[in-house]
């Protein structure tokens, strides 16, 4: 059995208005990744992201690109005790 992991990710560059959050939450619930994902003030988007660590991390190099219409410029993941989430969504 894999081992569960917790990422807490930032994606900077142009991921708002794009529908970063959307296709985020889509990858997510088709790759079966608990958490969720938001916008910030700074236009960033955050996002937790929680399951095998081998699907979470298929997700992190999927944030590099994103949204068809995203211009990701960068993706800072750091690795935090899993709280058990399960579902994932999308928070204003």
């Amino acid at each position: 059995m894999a081992e569960k992991v917790r990422a807490h990710v930032f994606v900077s560059g142009t991921v708002q208005g794009v529908y970063y959050r959307a296709n985020t939450r889509d990858k997510a619930q088709e790759l079966g990744v608990s958490g969720w994902v938001k916008n910030l003030s700074d236009g960033r988007v955050e996002a937790v992201f929680e399951g095998d660590e081998t699907v979470v991390e298929s997700l992190i190099e999927w944030c590099h690109t994103g949204s068809p219409a995203a211009e990701v410029t960068g993706v800072e993941a750091e690795y935090e005790p899993p709280e058990n989430v399960s579902g994932f969504e999308i928070r204003r």
